[in-house]
């Protein structure tokens, strides 16, 4: 089964966020379990993949609002209301629909298409109706957009959100009623979608590497570490709370350390607002950068889909400290995860995991059982695209 997945970055190897990972691991996931996957999209200026005849890049863009001149913001808000499409999905018509075409032509016979989250989808809907298809619904992005607006401060930002969620909710309907079969990345967002039949949807357990070392000992160097791409509304809204409501509960001398994506205007105000918490931006080694820290705050406070960062840390058996939401679409909690979503009952926890040595645990089972149940939920949807066809020749 020649399978073409759609979706608006195509994996170049970095993995630098959790959109990136979750891409890595369903798409090996669906060539794991027999399937041809060419994968089609853009790439980051200057990060192309190497060349591979099962890859086919679009052209270059960053696609991230945060870092756009407010011309560039201009003209994807122009184009967003003129073809009536999300801001999100506007940025990638660049690039556009002849382009796709001749794109898809190029690839060969196809038996399905992959609809990797909305963005692709919506932009370019017209060229991909003539296969049927598979929906990877990463988040209910409706709802995302809904928690967005209310927690925004700006009006001009706040009216943006509400549009997005106004849009994304008909979208995200549409994607589901026309789709063979949908892949979630939480339980919940089954039913939030309306396709919790196991005959039209299941939930992948993910993965953020193809192996899982024993690390070994390790060398604290700050009580806490927190890491992510917090240019990310609701990662930010995390951040803002852990910084705000659990920070101010801790004692003296806690040393608390932010690594990831954030743009200079963030992380000058962070440092200014908190000057006890070391803010550090990139870092080379995400993996070095959590393991050097007693414990790992996992702050999700809403949005939907499923956290990388709280699998990441369990597959390292690092000790941490959960809110209820970072814990979604995950079944499993390891021993040294502690469950808490008041801040002062948060903070005391932090409190505790630090004063003890570090209590690591042997993240392998955990990673192994994950990799068992999402090529499993893989293989049902695979099934049923295979059905699907033979429908159609019936």
């Amino acid at each position: 089964m020649h399978l073409l997945f759609a979706t608006s970055i195509v994996p170049d190897g970095r993995l630098e966020s959790g959109y990136e990972i979750a891409n890595d691991a369903i798409i090996e996931a669906l060539r794991r379990n027999g399937a041809r996957v060419t994968v089609m999209g853009l790439a980051w200026p200057g990060r192309r993949p190497p060349e591979d005849p099962d890859t086919i890049v679009l052209g270059e863009m960053d696609v991230r609002t945060q870092t756009a001149s407010a011309v560039q913001k201009v003209r994807w808000l122009t184009e967003a209301v003129r073809a009536g499409l999300t801001f999100a999905s506007a940025k990638l018509r660049f690039v556009g629909e002849k382009a796709v075409r001749e794109a898809i032509g190029r690839v060969g016979p196809v038996d399905a298409y992959v609809l990797n989250s909305f963005q692709f989808a919506e932009a370019f809907q017209s060229c991909l109706t003539d296969r049927p298809t598979i929906y990877v619904a990463h988040n209910v992005e409706a709802k995302s957009a809904r928690e967005n607006a209310e927690s925004s401060q700006e009006p001009f930002q706040r009216a943006m959100f509400r549009r997005e969620a106004q849009l994304l909710e008909g979208l995200e309907q549409r994607l589901c009623r026309d789709a063979r079969f949908v892949f979630t990345l939480a339980e919940e967002d089954r039913v939030a979608l309306g396709v919790d039949s196991d005959a039209r949807s299941a939930t992948l357990p993910l993965v953020t590497r193809r192996d899982v070392p024993n690390p070994g000992p390790r060398r604290i160097e700050c009580e806490a570490g927190l890491i992510g791409t917090w240019t990310w509304q609701p990662n930010r809204i995390g951040l803002e709370w852990f910084l705000d409501e659990v920070v101010p509960h801790l004692p003296s001398g806690f040393r608390i350390r932010i690594a990831g994506s954030m743009s200079p205007a963030m992380a000058s105000h962070l440092a200014a607002r908190h000057p006890s918490v070391e803010v550090m931006g990139r870092v080379p080694d995400a993996g070095a950068f959590v393991r050097s820290a007693a414990l790992v705050p996992l702050v999700s406070r809403g949005g939907t889909g499923v956290q990388l960062k709280t699998i990441e840390t369990f597959e390292m058996g690092l000790p941490s400290v959960a809110t209820t939401s970072s814990l979604r679409g995950i079944a499993y909690r390891p021993e040294n995860c502690v469950v808490a979503d008041d801040p002062r009952s948060f903070a005391a926890a932090m409190v505790a995991l630090a004063e003890g040595e570090p209590h690591d645990v042997d993240g392998r089972a955990f990673h192994a059982s994950q990799l068992a149940v999402l090529d499993r939920q893989v293989r049902r949807g695979l099934q049923a695209l295979a059905e699907s066809g033979q429908e159609a020749f019936a």
